[in-house]
């Protein structure tokens, strides 16, 4: 599957996505760390019905709090550290925790070790004791994992987790795809499955059933590759959308449908 030969090209001056404009959840979007108005970005995106805006640290999860306040019914907050700032969680743990029983979610938290940016260690530990946070919350968790599958995998499985675990921007292939579907956990997929050339990620997405997947930008990231020198805008998600689309051989009304009904059972449930 080649979706850079199978792409339409994109209406002039219409944003982004537009062109396959349906109902769409953004289960993923950092709205607050944007240098645009999130007045404006939210205009631009009519096609959006909700968003989900997770915190990296207590800061910007307070900010992603303050945003659902401000546009209650249309963002809502998560609340957690990203693996990059695991140092930082003795010192953020009793903030954090005070705000996950506002906050829609857990996150993201998670492993990167491709980055590394914190020891593995301090990551290991930032990551169980946020799924500590959800379970005695009760709260579904969004996780970022890259390069850390196998950790990833043996956690989620050593909490028992699974069913409240997003596995946020998936980037796996059919192996790891099958066995986190064995966990019972839920597949977001943002800009990589529409970019890239060696299909792993969409022949790993074939199999994720419809009801076990959401869509999402992650912006101001992984801006889809017709746009890839601008930040990232929730006015994107139907790149994302259509990319699934494709891959499942269903229309983009089927896929708005299926997502937005898990990100209702999930988030809302």
């Amino acid at each position: 599957m080649n979706l850079q030969s199978d792409w339409p090209e994109q209406n002039a001056g219409e944003p982004a996505g537009n062109r396959f404009a349906r109902v769409w959840v953004d289960s993923h979007c950092h709205l607050q760390l944007v240098d645009e108005a999130p007045d404006t970005m939210l205009e631009r995106a009519p096609q959006v019905s909700w968003l989900v805006v997770p915190g990296v640290d207590a800061t910007s999860s307070q900010a992603a709090l303050a945003l659902a306040r401000r546009f209650a019914g249309r963002v809502f907050a998560a609340a957690g550290l990203h693996p990059d700032q695991a140092e930082r969680w003795p010192e953020e743990r009793n903030r954090i925790a005070e705000l996950v029983p506002q906050a829609i979610a857990v996150g993201e938290t998670g492993l990167d070790f491709y980055r590394n940016l914190a020891p593995r260690h301090v990551q290991l530990t930032a990551f169980r004791d946020l799924l500590d946070l959800a379970i005695e919350f009760d709260k579904p968790v969004i996780v970022h994992c890259r390069d850390a599958f196998r950790e990833v995998h043996e956690i989620i499985q050593h909490t028992g987790t699974g069913e409240r675990v997003i596995m946020h921007c998936w980037s796996g292939g059919p192996h790891w795809a099958r066995r986190f579907l064995d966990l019972g956990v839920t597949f977001s997929f943002a800009g990589p499955v529409l970019f890239g050339t060696d299909d792993m990620i969409r022949r790993g997405a074939a199999l994720v059933p419809p009801d076990r997947a959401m869509v999402e930008t992650d912006a101001p990231h992984l801006c889809p590759s017709h746009h890839r020198e601008k930040p990232n805008d929730p006015a994107n998600i139907g790149l994302v959308g259509a990319a699934l689309a494709l891959v499942w051989q269903m229309t983009c009304d089927e896929v708005a449908a299926a997502t937005t009904d898990t990100a209702v059972r999930l988030f809302h449930g």
